[in-house]
């Protein structure tokens, strides 16, 4: 339980997980849940490049956690220094290694207290608030520059031969900054993040279905992994489900 600084109690509850799928070898993905802090790392690159890229960029976000001090500056920070770490392993050969990175962390210290999500590539963060499910995040990938344009629709987007290439990444250069959105804390929401190996395979109703039938955050992740896996596992697969039960301060 967190209490927030208006006296209202915040409890939250998560489950988070991690597969290879079907079709790939390895699993370049990487996620953390760590209070205040729930992302999801999706590598990308030629060796074991996207695994180091995940890995290190995770790591170094944990250690910012521990720290006790999460908070935009010291995301990037953090980012700043995973791309070091890219770029010396001695096992990172490609230039194109690199990460996506997504998620949400629970802002106390702000005025105005709130959830930011934050992103970087075509990794999700979906909110289900009174049985609507948004997509909070905007992916950072040709399609979706080409969706804004208006020149492909969301329909076209789907099997588009660019479908998988993203526009921003930790790791191709030294300063990459996420989108922040703030987001109301508010009783009864739920957020998914995940990786596109799950978007593969699942349609945004889809994923609205698997979190109405599953209150527990445990078996929502089970049970979406279970139908990505079922519908083709194309890629690496992972998943965060974090529900938010706030209580009003006593009057």
């Amino acid at each position: 339980m967190v209490a927030l600084p208006s006296g209202d109690d915040v409890t939250l509850t998560w489950y988070g997980a991690t597969d290879t799928g079907r079709r790939r070898e390895v699993n370049q993905d990487a996620f953390l849940t760590s209070y205040p802090l729930f992302v999801v790392a999706d590598g990308m690159g030629g060796h074991i490049g996207g695994e180091i890229a995940s890995a290190s960029t995770v790591e170094r976000l944990r250690a910012m956690v521990e720290k006790g001090k999460v908070s935009a500056k010291a995301i990037e920070r953090s980012l700043t220094r995973a791309v070091a770490d890219i770029m010396s392993h001695p096992e990172t050969t490609d230039e194109g290694t690199g990460t996506t990175l997504t998620g949400v962390y629970l802002d106390t210290d702000a005025a105005r207290e709130s959830w930011v999500t934050l992103n970087i590539g075509d990794s999700r963060v979906y909110l289900l608030r009174d049985d609507q499910l948004d997509q909070l995040t905007t992916d950072h990938s040709v399609v979706q520059e080409l969706i804004a344009a208006g020149r492909l629709s969301p329909e076209e987007a789907e099997n588009h031969p660019y479908g998988n290439v993203i526009t921003r990444a930790v790791g191709p250069s030294d300063k990459v900054v996420p989108d922040y959105v703030r987001v109301e804390i508010c009783d009864g929401d739920r957020f998914v993040v995940c990786s596109d190996g799950l978007t593969k395979e699942l349609t945004d109703y889809g994923i609205q279905h698997f979190l109405n039938a599953n209150p527990d955050p445990r078996d929502a992740v089970e049970a979406m992994m279970q139908a990505a896996l079922e519908n083709g596992g194309r890629d690496n697969v992972t998943i965060i489900v974090l529900d938010v039960a706030r209580t009003p301060a006593a009057r």
